[in-house]
């Protein structure tokens, strides 16, 4: 399934929000969240998730009310030191 990663801007979020956020992105139907990492000090959270195709990852985002500054599908990924194509 391809993967996508989206970058979110986190404005007075506090660390037990953002814990909420990651438990409602893992507990999630239509997309299935790989990674949430968050920084709390520039309050941005990026998400690794995989989706159908990047329609369903916009649908879901919007059905949900996660604002995203962008979205990214991951095609590929460094491995010992080369590039290999996701699938």
């Amino acid at each position: 399934m391809p993967r996508y990663i989206s970058l979110h801007s986190l404005s007075c979020l506090t660390r037990q929000g953002a814990e909420q956020l990651a438990a409602r992105l893992t507990s999630a139907s239509g997309i299935s969240a790989r990674r949430v990492l968050v920084n709390m000090l520039e309050g941005k959270m990026l998400v690794e998730f995989e989706a159908t195709d990047r329609e369903a990852a916009e649908a879901w985002l919007r059905s949900e009310r996660f604002h995203y500054d962008w979205l990214m599908r991951v095609e590929w990924e460094s491995e010992e030191g080369k590039l290999r194509p996701i699938f």
